[in-house]
């Protein structure tokens, strides 16, 4: 990894959800299942770090022998609000400076099959952009925003995204986990104005 002034060059991209088979399917879980699916494209699996805290895998985004940033793939073994510990801990480990850290998270204000990438920004009521906000001491992390619509009638929000996709939802939601990752890889590669130009229009 080069150096910069004691930094790595690599990046952390962190997918941000709930532990355990109970919450697997809900829509809080859409960072989870986007980071599976990279390390998929990489051909591993994610393994618990030496810190307890995480799963992680090292690698690279493109097929083997090409030229590519390092990256390290990561969930934290918390649950959603105590994020921020965990990912704070590999940022120090692996020598990660924020300007290098993408978090893929569900977004209410999104509807289901769309997506936004950012870079900066609140937490927008969401309990695991707002753990890590406050553990890193900024914000100004890149965002891979992955639409899950609002809930209609009176159901509550929280109930909403601790909740399984709809059977409709579910047949369109590879795809939807293809282009979040699409969105990662590119965002690494190409940087986030081609990102954006791409995936926000």
């Amino acid at each position: 990894m080069a150096d910069r002034d004691g930094a790595s060059d690599a990046w952390l991209i962190v997918g941000l959800g709930n532990p355990g088979p109970t919450y697997a399917g809900h829509r809080h879980n859409i960072g989870y299942r986007v980071v599976d699916e990279l390390a998929e494209r990489m051909g591993g699996g994610l393994r618990a770090h030496k810190s307890g805290r995480a799963d992680v895998l090292e690698g690279r985004l493109s097929p083997p022998g090409t030229p590519a940033p390092r990256v390290v793939l990561a969930r934290a073994r918390s649950y959603m609000n105590q994020t921020g510990g965990p990912i704070t801990a590999l940022t120090a480990f692996y020598k990660i400076t924020v300007d290098h850290v993408i978090v893929v998270h569900d977004e209410l204000d999104l509807p289901f099959g769309t997506m936004r990438v950012k870079l900066g920004g609140g937490d927008n009521g969401h309990n695991g952009l707002r753990s890590l906000r406050s553990a890193l001491g900024t914000g100004d992390f890149y965002r891979v925003r992955v639409g899950v619509g609002r809930p209609s009638g009176r159901q509550d929000v929280a109930d909403f995204v601790l909740s399984d996709y709809s059977a409709a939802e579910r047949k369109d939601l590879p795809f939807q986990i293809g282009d979040a990752a699409d969105a990662v890889e590119m965002l690494v590669e190409n940087g986030l104005a081609q990102t954006q130009q791409r995936f926000n229009s």
